[in-house]
């Protein structure tokens, strides 16, 4: 079952019809951002105070009215780096959404454009990076530490608006399920769902496919674990980033596997363009790792804010 807006969810557990036409993809989004947010604050809250990440800078007008540029503290800025990153993440996970249904987007660029259905997670993760860059560069905020400090929060964030796409049944869901291999113990909830009333208006035929995002969701609560258990790593700035680049990129490369995506042929190989990427990320992240693997040098107290 599907639950394209909190009415429909709300009836279902309740019986009760309420006038909430809140969709629940959007309303899965606000939570992760907000949890993004909270999480991104709190790394750069910690490592400030530890002396591993120091002031931002940030401009404004003395009393006389002159720009002057002062020092912040950088988990001040996180909310204003987050919505940066929000839009231009938005914009190209639909950008990469057109470069992978490059067909329906020509045969309807309007209706593509404003579709509620569409996009693609890692054209989201690279636009909102670069995005995130150039902002720390603009308030001077150290890139590596800053990194490392939204590496938890990405994570977690992932998960949740995976839970977006699982309620609304958004069409990111898996090949046709082989009930003939489901294990025993395990609910067949997890193993194939036919997502009924889905806000793209799919009929799939039983037994259905599999709950992908539900998987996503799983793998990225593990990933938010293991990253939020190893931040206070004794390693160089960037480690713990380049750590969420390999766990990132294998899920996305498994799941890969039993999801519906076009796939493109390119030098003798044929994949679809998230498992291509999640290549790029995953040999991204050991070459970080790599370079990062040494334990870095005592740190002084970080300068005061003023």
């Amino acid at each position: 079952m599907a639950y394209p807006y909190l009415s429909d969810l709300v009836r279902d557990l309740t019986g009760l019809d309420l006038p909430l036409p809140v969709p629940m993809f959007g309303l899965l989004v606000a939570a992760a951002f907000v949890a993004v947010t909270l999480v991104f604050q709190a790394e750069l809250r910690r490592l400030h105070g530890a002396g591993l990440l120091a002031a931002a800078r940030q401009r404004t007008r003395d009393a006389r009215g002159n720009v002057v540029e002062v020092a912040v503290p950088p988990d001040e800025l996180a909310s204003n780096l987050s919505l940066t990153v929000l839009f231009a993440g938005f914009v190209g996970a639909r950008i990469f959404s057109f470069l992978e249904y490059p067909r329906e987007f020509l045969a309807d660029p309007v209706g593509a454009i404003f579709s509620r259905t569409g996009f693609t997670y890692y054209g989201g993760l690279v636009l909102g990076l670069l995005a995130g860059i150039l902002y720390a560069r603009w308030k001077r905020i150290e890139l590596r530490p800053g990194l490392d400090a939204v590496a938890p929060a990405i994570a977690i964030g992932y998960g949740i608006g995976r839970l977006g796409c699982q309620l609304s049944g958004d069409g990111d869901w898996g090949t046709t399920a082989v009930l003939a291999a489901k294990p025993a113990w395990l609910p067949t909830w997890l193993w194939a769902e036919t997502y009924d009333h889905n806000v793209v208006g799919i009929v799939l035929p039983p037994p259905g496919v599999y709950p992908t995002p539900i998987y996503e969701f799983a793998m990225a609560v593990v990933t938010f674990a293991i990253l939020w258990a190893l931040r206070r790593h004794p390693f160089r700035a960037g480690w713990l980033f380049s750590l969420y680049l390999v766990l990132s990129g294998a899920a996305r490369f498994l799941v890969e596997l039993i999801r519906v995506n076009p796939v493109f042929h390119v030098l003798g190989f044929t994949a679809s363009q998230a498992e291509y990427i999640s290549v790029a990320v995953i040999a991204s992240g050991l070459v970080g790792l790599a370079l990062t693997s040494r334990r870095r040098s005592p740190t002084a107290p970080p300068a005061p804010a003023r």
